[in-house]
């Protein structure tokens, strides 16, 4: 005759609240998702959770993340990848993705903001995958909130201080050093950056490109035009060099869509691509469809949107794990839009 053994007896929040020395509320307040808990009282109730059952705090809770696109049209070319990849990456882990688009202004201060609606379901949405444009206000609220998150770096205005999420970088600084080096490697003397720098993402491919071109013992040139439309960005800035009659042999522009309207621009001058000047981009969002394809910096957003779950799905199972970043690689794409070209011209 087999020996049958005891079952387990089902814990309780009375059980959990003995043992946490706390409130059944308060109990329920923490296991619910809840983290405006003092951390202490709410390490105090995790504890005491997993040692009556380790899958206690797992058990009957949802296990869906939100994709909150900021600022960006929802089909973005590149913020699109990220959330295909972010979707992939849920799908293996067993976990689903809800998408939610947010607008508002750049320039508001943190109190004055308000999170969707959804994110304060913690019941129904266990954490923030953050993309498109956003400002140090929205993390600073997530913070506040204690809504975990992990967020793009690379498009934020005024990183804040982080203790509960995480960014996620494409190395475009690294990737813009690169591509000036590979154009100087060329014979070019005279390479112009086009962009919008007091965008985020622009600033730091100028950083790149400032760096590298210093180190060279050459000038950085920059042709800035205030805009949010990119290829009226990169339109508008080589119409103005071109304008100014400015010695340039090679234009650098801050991603693809830039680049586009530098293609627009150069052909409006009557000038031939890379004959007359060379085109460099970032991104290779649209690169392979320009004619001539575009040398440009390939980023990997596909891989972003992945790094980013498995961030934040690490920051559910361990809340109290202190913030990360992790910084993506980008590759060098040389393709006919660029040429060499002989010493001194």
């Amino acid at each position: 005759m087999t020996k049958s053994h005891p079952r387990r007896a089902k814990v309780g929040l009375r059980e959990i609240a003995e043992a946490a020395k706390v409130s059944m509320a308060t109990v329920s307040r923490v296991l619910n998702g809840n983290n405006r808990v003092d951390p202490a009282i709410q390490a105090a109730v995790l504890n005491a959770a997993a040692k009556f059952d380790p899958n206690l705090l797992q058990r009957n809770k949802a296990k869906t993340l939100a994709f909150l696109l900021s600022n960006r049209v929802m089909l973005h070319p590149f913020h699109s990848r990220i959330l295909s990849g972010a979707e992939a990456c849920c799908a293996v882990h067993g976990w689903d993705v809800v998408f939610l688009s947010f607008n508002y202004p750049l320039n508001v201060q943190r109190d004055q903001l308000h999170l969707p609606k959804l994110l304060h379901r913690r019941d129904l949405i266990r954490a923030v995958i953050v993309a498109g444009a956003n400002s140090g206000s929205l993390i600073e609220l997530l913070e506040h909130e204690g809504v975990p998150y992990v967020a793009l770096g690379n498009n934020i205005f005024d990183v804040p201080a982080l203790s509960k999420g995480d960014l996620v970088y494409s190395d475009e600084t690294r990737g813009s050093g690169d591509m000036t080096r590979y154009l100087i490697g060329l014979g070019h003397r005279h390479i112009w950056f086009v962009g919008n720098s007091r965008l985020p993402w622009f600033a730091r491919c100028l950083a790149g490109y400032n760096r590298a071109m210093q180190e060279a013992g050459l000038p950085p040139r920059n042709s800035n035009f205030d805009s949010e439309d990119d290829a009226q960005v990169g339109y508008l800035a080589t119409k103005s060099l071109m304008a100014r009659h400015e010695p340039v042999t090679a234009i650098f522009a801050g991603n693809d869509a830039t680049a586009h309207g530098v293609y627009k621009a150069l052909r409006d001058c009557g000038l031939s691509i890379p004959d007359d000047i060379s085109v460099a981009g970032c991104d290779d969002t649209v690169g392979e469809w320009l004619y001539p394809a575009l040398t440009t910096i390939r980023e990997f957003p596909e891989q972003l949107g992945k790094q980013m779950v498995e961030l934040v799905l690490s920051r559910i199972a361990q809340p109290g794990i202190g913030s990360s970043q992790i910084t993506v690689p980008t590759e060098l794409v040389k393709r006919e839009s660029c040429r060499a070209i002989a010493p001194g011209a």
